[in-house]
């Protein structure tokens, strides 16, 4: 049973690869109908996008960083925690948060509780957000204000965050990665979606950086072969 599973994934595989021309780089129209017709998953896969930059991610002064909010949103329902003081809980419960309050859900948290996508919250209460630097830290869920989320406009937060908008990094590979929408779109709003987020990544081209800035776009859906995107598509 486990040999028949496999040979399928083996067979799936291959027909997908098929349909991509190897070495070619496609159009980004091209690459986003493409990506869709590759994946063959029995659910609604993810689409991803890798971008490869020019940088030396080791030197703080060519570190990219940045916020995005995609116009068609990434399809992805996102879970969020609200940790304010309480006057500011019944606007962060207008805006559509999932999780409000402070003291009880900063106890849940040291205890291992990390069930939600993004936690925002406001300046005055960021000393007792600190101590769970430990727990959050490393799953990237600690709230900053350079992503806007720590802020006093929580309500704006929230929808910001509900509509689609979601923060970036550049990993130690000189890589960002990030899921820009859902198998399911039309291949019009992936378009949109990689544009805008290519888009806010070449305004943050840092100053140090030198020689070309994107080197490599691949989009992806899960578990499917990656479809190059010709990067003249992006030139400004």
């Amino acid at each position: 049973m486990r040999f028949t599973t496999m040979t399928k994934i083996t067979k799936n595989r291959k027909a997908a690869l098929e349909k991509i021309e190897e070495g070619k780089q496609y159009k980004l129209s091209e690459a986003a109908s493409l990506v869709k017709e590759v994946s063959n998953t029995k659910f609604d896969s993810s689409v991803d996008v890798d971008v490869r930059l020019g940088i030396d991610p080791r030197k703080s002064n060519q570190m990219v960083r940045g916020v995005v909010t995609l116009p068609h949103g990434t399809g992805k329902e996102t879970k969020v925690l609200v940790l304010c003081t309480p006057d500011k809980e019944d606007e962060a419960r207008n805006a559509g948060a999932d999780y409000i309050g402070l003291d009880d859900y900063v106890e849940k948290i040291k205890k291992g509780w990390t069930d939600f996508d993004v936690m925002i919250t406001m300046p005055p209460v960021m000393g007792k957000i600190g101590a769970l630097g430990r727990i959050l830290g490393p799953r990237g869920l600690m709230p900053n204000p350079k992503t806007g989320t720590v802020t006093m406009d929580i309500g704006k937060a929230v929808t910001e965050v509900k509509q689609g908008k979601i923060d970036f990094k550049v990993d130690k590979f000189g890589i960002i990665h990030s899921s820009i929408g859902k198998v399911s779109f039309e291949s019009s709003k992936i378009e949109e979606n990689v544009r805008d987020f290519i888009s806010v990544i070449n305004k943050l081209k840092p100053t140090a950086a030198k020689g070309t800035y994107i080197k490599s776009v691949f989009l992806s859906s899960t578990m499917s072969p990656g479809v190059r995107v010709d990067i003249k598509a992006f030139d400004e």
